[in-house]
């Protein structure tokens, strides 16, 4: 007797399973590919530089190496950043490129499949949504998916004199 796959066997094929770092932005809930994510560290005052965006707190030296840090609340214009005992500086590596991201708070690592990450939509004009690409829902809520080589990229083009000026200032590049 000859028998056909079902659809439920062919989607296992198909579905991919991606893990996130889920993550606090003011109200909302955010996910980053774990892949990416070199570290979690408290968060301490980055060494501020001069003329750069107000997104660009400034730079840390992370074991020799200095590391530019971004808080993102203030980069989506979610609201005032406040820094609290939750908050965290996410170390990223991408690409090659280490970079510090400032979030209020992380909570846990998220396994999604491709199923069920739904695209942005394409209405939304809101700061920083060019750089989700997509939503999934993890233990009852909404996880907004950041696109970090699109954040990096869109960073890099507004804070690249900050990041040129870190690199110049130390003799280091990031």
């Amino acid at each position: 007797m000859h028998q056909t796959p079902t659809t439920a066997s062919s989607s296992l094929v198909t579905s991919s399973v991606s893990e996130y770092l889920a993550f606090v932005l003011g109200q909302e809930h955010y996910g980053i590919d774990v892949q990416n994510v070199q570290e979690i560290r408290s968060y301490e005052r980055p060494t501020q530089l001069a003329d750069s965006p107000a997104f660009i707190k400034g730079v840390i030296n992370l074991r020799g190496v200095i590391v530019p840090v971004a808080d993102l609340r203030l980069r989506f214009q979610i609201e005032v950043a406040r820094y609290g005992a939750l908050t965290v500086v996410i170390i990223l590596n991408v690409k090659g490129r280490t970079v510090g991201l400032v979030v209020d708070a992380v909570s846990e690592v998220v396994a999604l499949s491709s199923d069920e990450v739904r695209p942005m939509p394409t209405m939304s004009a809101a700061v920083g949504a060019a750089c989700v690409r997509g939503v999934g829902t993890a233990n009852g809520r909404m996880l907004m998916l950041v696109d970090i080589d699109k954040l990096m990229t869109e960073m890099g083009m507004n804070g690249q004199h900050a990041l040129r000026e870190a690199s110049l200032a130390t003799g280091c590049t990031t």
